[in-house]
């Protein structure tokens, strides 16, 4: 017999502005003891140096985490020129000083070469993995391994101010993009070196200006409005749909009929919807709201997520419990 879950089956995203210094798994497991959530993800980890958007997905949400992981991001930057790191940012030792001399014109001319699709090798001291172990693991081992260099896409570079040897960054980018390399690799074009200071991530995907809390005032609310076992109202208030995630996909909703074969895993016919789908697409799935109003339910019912296969099959891929 499956073991029951500890925990309530509580399911949605909330978005958590990170502090300095806190990594993100803690972030997870204290939002997580906050919610007495079954289940607990985020979507994707910031460094501990770094501040800002920290999405924590609970319960059924974490089946959709993978959409965030993949989506674009903007972080705001504070490169420290004349100064490089063995780290790239400013919890590592200077390996290297040199005098700065440099403008806003030479700074925006440097900056060219990073914008669009670029190469990058990430730094050895990043979360990627190599052989199961992350490669800060043998970076302090003092093991060399093999990084991979990959494609990225760096949609927007832009210079936000220069005061003295402190230079600031907005950078909208795709998944995978290292900020961190970006400002070592910038540092060198230079020839003055330069190490992240400060990093905040600002969005993700269409996370624009949406609230954030952070770990101290969700605890807050709970002690001030009393929730314990039996009341979780105004915790749960601040959490997002967990269809949140993957607005960016194509949306179909499927009758009552059509719903229970989806729940199922069985693949449904969708040729006589009026729909330009192609192939290999993903698309997130409702309950028509005219089975919504039927059923007594305020709001439609996300189902989760299926692939488009050929022209009129739907292949259920991630479904909600």
């Amino acid at each position: 017999m499956a073991r029951r879950r500890k925990g309530r089956p509580v399911n949605g995203v909330i978005l958590i502005d990170k502090h300095q210094g806190e990594s993100s798994n803690h972030i997870v497991q204290q939002v997580k003891r906050l919610y007495k959530a079954q289940k607990a993800g985020h979507t994707g980890a910031l460094d501990p140096l770094a501040t800002g958007m920290l999405p924590v997905c609970l319960g059924e949400a974490t089946k959709f985490s993978q959409y965030l992981l993949d989506a674009d991001k903007t972080y705001e930057v504070v490169a420290k020129l004349g100064e490089r790191t063995d780290t790239s940012d400013a919890d590592g030792e200077i390996i290297e000083r040199n005098s700065v001399n440099v403008s806003l014109e030479q700074i925006e001319e440097a900056l060219e070469q990073f914008r669009g699709e670029i190469q990058q090798t990430p730094s050895i001291y990043s979360a990627l993995k190599y052989q199961g172990k992350p490669l800060y693991y043998y970076a302090r081992s003092g093991i060399e391994v093999p990084r991979p260099t990959r494609t990225i896409n760096v949609y927007n570079i832009e210079i936000l101010a220069l005061e003295g040897d402190e230079l600031s960054l907005q950078v909208h980018c795709s998944k995978g993009t290292y900020i961190r390399t970006i400002v070592d690799d910038l540092g060198q074009v230079l020839s003055c070196g330069a190490h992240v200071k400060v990093l905040r991530r600002t969005s993700i995907a269409s996370f624009v200006g949406l609230p954030m809390q952070t770990t101290e005032s969700l605890r807050e609310l709970a002690l001030q409005n009393g929730c314990n076992e039996e009341e979780f109202s105004w915790l749960d208030e601040q959490l997002l749909p967990m269809d949140i995630q993957v607005q960016s996909l194509a949306e179909i909703e499927l009758n009552d009929e059509q719903v229970k074969k989806f729940q199922h895993g069985m693949a449904l016919n969708i040729a006589t919807m009026s729909r330009t789908l192609t192939s290999g697409d993903s698309v997130r799935v409702y309950r028509s709201s005219e089975c919504a109003q039927a059923n007594d339910r305020q709001t439609r019912s996300f189902l989760g997520i299926a692939t488009v296969v050929g022209s009129d099959i739907l292949q259920p891929k991630r479904l909600v419990v």
